[in-house]
């Protein structure tokens, strides 16, 4: 490439059918779940604690805090299952629990300070792998991965609910 980045050239993509798109995503996503699964172990956890704690550093990230309660729900556990996540974390050294100033009986979920760098070791590669791989996309183009991907997070979101009401298929 010359030194160019292929943000600098127009470079023909392959074709591909929205078939062959599709089946792309579906191993995209296979080998997503494995490797959050791996994550998780490695980090001495498991996947749901790990997605919490993702969670709680997506909320930190957005400038919220993250309730016990807003947990629960985004990962569909019950109030008691919540408090045997948040526990878990909080003994592996991830997350503390602080009172909601506003209302005393809700349970903020804060990361302590080291957990971003303690996951960042683990995603760190993957995370560099993937910001050389959009490097290679133009604006153009990284315009309509970014609308995908939102597009793709609110199917995502309402096949869940349908999963978790029971109103999807069978």
């Amino acid at each position: 490439m010359d030194g160019k980045s292929r943000q600098d050239a127009s470079p023909a993509r392959p074709h591909a059918t929205p078939e062959q798109a599709h089946a792309r995503m579906d191993r995209l996503m296979a080998l997503g779940i494995v490797a959050q699964h791996d994550i998780a172990g490695r980090l001495g956890l498991n996947i749901t604690d790990l997605t919490c704690l993702g969670f709680v550093l997506e909320a930190e990230g957005a400038g919220t805090a993250a309730t016990a309660g807003e947990l629960a729900r985004r990962a569909n556990l019950t109030t008691g299952a919540i408090t045997g996540v948040i526990t878990r974390l909080e003994r592996a050294g991830y997350v503390r629990r602080q009172s909601d100033p506003a209302d005393r009986r809700r349970v903020r979920v804060a990361a302590e300070p080291a957990a971003a760098a303690r996951l960042f070791e683990v995603y760190g590669p993957n995370y560099q792998r993937f910001a050389a791989l959009f490097a290679e996309y133009g604006p153009d183009e990284i315009a309509v991965l970014a609308d995908w991907f939102e597009r793709a997070t609110e199917l995502m979101a309402t096949s869940l609910d349908e999963v978790r009401g029971g109103s999807g298929p069978a």
